[in-house]
């Protein structure tokens, strides 16, 4: 079967297969539930779909109304599940306690998979999470010297501590010409960073002009135009 041309309905048996091997009975579109599977006083609801999206999602926190056991099953796509945005709705699945199916079909055989458990949400594991985040997001916004990027931009390279860091190397060396790292430092530039960041030239900004030597490349003059008001505030701090 081709997948463009695969239905939600083409999920039904593949799914309903998997849980009667698990010794439930299974019944589709009951009181608007796409599959329903029952076994002693275990009930679970199936909501299918094309693809993960928030339609579905919507559904399936509906259908919390009704059991604690609630799945979203959709065809396995080893593309869209390499992406973070597959990433960030796997983790909004485990905030919200609900459970992914991932239906494989291949000609006349498939195989279901349980990628996530309608299990109760870690918050401890997720409160360790953000209180490492916390931190890090802290850090970045400390070490930025002012604010260069408008708030929702896209498209755009954003001022990030690090990139603010190279710049700083880049405006002195356009001042004083060649430097050494050595020398970098004693102007201002980031005690700990400033070598690592002109051997691993990240950018292309640098080059050797001779052992322990650096100075700027060409790419460093067309991009640092992009960023004239922090240059311009590297070059001569006195006036800002």
């Amino acid at each position: 079967m081709n997948k463009k041309d695969l239905k939600e309905e083409d999920l039904y048996i593949p799914v309903q297969t998997y849980f009667e091997m698990q010794g439930f009975e299974v019944k589709g579109e009951v009181n608007h539930c796409d599959i329903t599977a029952v076994k002693d006083e275990i009930v679970i609801i199936v909501e299918m779909k094309k693809s993960l999206n928030l339609d579905v999602i919507i559904q399936a926190v509906q259908r919390q109304r009704l059991t604690d056991n609630v799945y979203i099953a959709v065809p396995k796509k080893y593309k869209a599940m390499k992406t973070r945005r597959w990433k960030h709705i796997c983790h909004l699945l485990r905030r919200l306690e609900i459970g992914l199916l991932l239906v494989s079909i291949k000609d006349n055989s498939f195989r279901v998979e349980m990628d996530i458990k309608p299990e109760p949400f870690n918050r401890t594991i997720s409160k360790n999470n953000k209180n490492k985040h916390r931190v890090m997001l802290i850090k970045e916004f400390s070490n930025r010297h002012g604010n260069y990027n408008k708030g929702g931009i896209t498209g755009k390279k954003i001022v990030t501590a690090y990139r603010e860091k190279v710049i700083h190397i880049a405006a002195l060396l356009k001042k004083h010409g060649s430097l050494t790292a050595k020398q970098l430092k004693e102007l201002g530039t980031d005690d700990k960073k400033t070598s690592s960041i002109l051997q691993k030239n990240f950018y292309g900004w640098f080059e050797r002009v001779s052992r322990g030597v650096y100075g700027l490349s060409k790419i460093a003059a067309k991009d640092m135009e992009k960023y004239k008001e922090l240059v311009s505030f590297y070059e001569n701090p006195e006036d800002s």
